[in-house]
């Protein structure tokens, strides 16, 4: 039976161990990352798909004749049309909380890299400015203590709470933004509401239509001028050209990103031409601890045996 990883270095660096795949009996082709022609000649035989952020859409799985099962190396499963994998009764299997402690702290490094100014501080040192100072601490930029301040989450799952676990560490108030699902719950805000009282406003939740473009400019013009937008979810979760106008016209103080809306941006993407001090942009990182990654690839290995075994794990269709 036939298997393919379609997008392996988006996942391995050199520096996991793929035993657990190579052990299943499957006989595996692994892709740097897969071209169209590619996928359209594979899709003919191929039983076992597994894609990281590979889009497999309507019409690729319509053309796969032989496909059984699709495994998502992450646990959003935006790039595979779930409904079309349903109809044919192929299971789509993700992987969960692979990436909390990874994610976790890659969040407040964003947000200790914002409030204590190191861009600003890291770009004065190496200008000399620090070596020219007539004292032993060098004051230009004010630094901000995260104690005290509210925290507001939108997406309150397994990254939403431990985040806002985290915080309570660095004795921050949290808020909880509420869900766009289900029953109101009375410990949690509507979003409107929050916007306005949350020093830090961190988003954890999905893309979808309904979330797309979530934050956009009412809902930064809704923020405190001294707010802090973070984001290591999914790019399209902000308008982008409303956060670059925020930020250049003060209506937030900063920003951290760790995901845009295109991956990888172009060149002259408008919030990487300029370099401010109050915007951090990582390239898609949060997750990706080398521990974090061979968890997912354990997972996704997992998922695959139980399936061989007749056990669906995971399911998301």
């Amino acid at each position: 039976m036939r298997a393919a990883f379609l997008d392996w270095d988006s996942v391995n660096a050199n520096d996991l161990d793929a035993r657990c795949l190579a052990e299943l009996p499957l006989d595996w082709t692994y892709y740097p990352k897969v071209s169209a022609a590619e996928l359209d000649q594979l899709l003919t035989d191929t039983a076992v798909l597994v894609s990281n952020k590979v889009v497999l859409d309507a019409a690729s799985i319509a053309r796969a004749k032989a496909l059984r099962l699709i495994c998502v190396a992450a646990t959003g499963t935006n790039n595979i049309d779930l409904t079309a994998a349903a109809k044919r009764d192929i299971p789509v299997c993700n992987v969960t909380a692979y990436a909390t402690d990874s994610v976790v702290q890659h969040v407040f490094m964003l947000l200790l890299n914002l409030v204590r100014q190191q861009p600003a501080y890291q770009e004065a040192l190496v200008r000399g400015r620090w070596q020219q100072s007539q004292h032993f601490c060098f004051l230009d930029f004010s630094i901000e203590s995260l104690a005290g301040k509210t925290l507001g989450i939108v997406g309150y799952g397994e990254l939403g709470r431990a985040v806002a676990n985290m915080a309570k560490h660095f004795g921050m108030h949290v808020l909880i933004a509420q869900s766009m699902q289900g029953e109101p719950s009375k410990d949690r805000l509507p979003l409107d509401e929050l916007l306005g009282q949350v020093d830090v406003l961190s988003l954890h939740c999905p893309l979808t239509t309904q979330t797309r473009h979530l934050i956009s400019e009412r809902e930064l013009g809704l923020m405190k001028p001294s707010a802090i937008l973070l984001n290591t979810a999914r790019g399209g979760l902000v308008d982008e050209a409303a956060l670059l106008q925020a930020l250049d016209n003060r209506q937030i103080a900063a920003a951290g990103l760790d995901v845009l809306e295109l991956e990888p941006p172009g060149q002259d993407h408008p919030l990487l031409r300029i370099q401010r001090p109050n915007l951090v942009i990582t390239p898609h990182i949060a997750w990706a601890s080398r521990q974090a990654r061979q968890k997912l690839v354990n997972g996704v290995a997992a998922n695959i045996d139980n399936w061989l075994k007749g056990k669906v794990t995971n399911r998301v269709n």
